[in-house]
């Protein structure tokens, strides 16, 4: 039996997923932040992902439209706010140059969920920490999300008591 999920809860998830890519994008290529938005909300980036199955193999599928003004704030937050959350994370993290040795894609990530740890309220911080280790799965193996999982528990005890 399927599991119920609203469109509403849908819809912010991958508002979360694409302000990962988006935040990624915004330090790695040569746009700027409002064009990656742009870029994102009128679907010419960020609307397909690359799926493999055991028996077709790999092919592009449409993803589910998101919550576009949840992005846009998410987005536009962790740039704002991004030389603090990056000084927050570091301040976690056993040697704080570890942060700048990360994996790109894991910094967005992690950028993204500190940002929605620290500055939004409406969702449940072991939800919120759920969506990101979810997101995780997506890009890396195994170690990874149980990593930001429990870096993200740590920072959500101390952000959210």
């Amino acid at each position: 039996m399927a599991k119920f999920v609203s469109e509403k809860i849908r819809k912010k998830s991958g508002a979360r997923l694409a302000a990962v890519q988006a935040t990624y994008m915004a330090a790695f290529s040569d746009l700027s932040v409002d064009e990656v938005i742009e870029d994102f909300k009128s679907g010419s980036i960020g609307r397909y992902a690359i799926e493999e199955d055991a028996v077709s193999g790999e092919h592009t599928v449409e993803l589910e439209e998101m919550d576009k003004p949840y992005f846009e704030a998410l987005v536009r937050g962790v740039h704002s706010k991004k030389q603090a959350l990056e000084n927050s994370l570091r301040s976690y993290l056993k040697e704080a140059s570890a942060y700048d040795h990360m994996n790109a894609t894991m910094q967005a990530l992690l950028l993204c969920a500190v940002y929605e740890l620290a500055y939004t309220t409406d969702v449940d911080t072991k939800v919120l920490i759920q969506e990101y280790v979810d997101l995780a799965y997506a890009f890396f193996m195994k170690n990874e999300p149980k990593m930001i999982n429990a870096l993200l528990d740590q920072i959500a005890k101390n952000i959210r008591m």
